[in-house]
């Protein structure tokens, strides 16, 4: 697969999602296993609305990026809490544990 032309999947709703408030939209754009050739689970653009959250997790044997791309919020990572917003990329790696709160969309 070269690239894709447009979004075709449909909405994926997570509600508390990894034991958070609220909920979340997904919407997946690469498969891992056949997308991303096996290298990766999911690749997605998600939407986390206002008071909503992910829970407080810790990655096993994967990592994840996140890219804020509008609203501040709080992200936690291995203890250690923050403000995000626009702009901010967020990793978290293996074997770390971490937590985001949309505050104010």
């Amino acid at each position: 697969m070269a690239f894709k032309r447009r979004l075709t999947s449909k909405i994926q709703i997570a509600n508390n999602f990894k034991d958070g408030n609220g909920y979340i939209r997904a919407y997946p754009i690469l498969n891992g296993e056949t997308e991303m050739f096996g290298k990766g689970r999911m690749y997605s653009y998600m939407i986390l609305e206002k008071d909503c959250e992910i829970g407080q997790h810790t990655h096993q044997g994967d990592c994840e990026t996140f890219i804020v791309i509008k609203g501040h919020g709080k992200y936690l990572l291995n203890g250690a809490l923050g403000d995000v917003g626009p702009g901010d990329v967020l990793s978290c790696g293996n074997g770390e544990e971490h937590y985001m709160i949309n505050e104010n969309d």
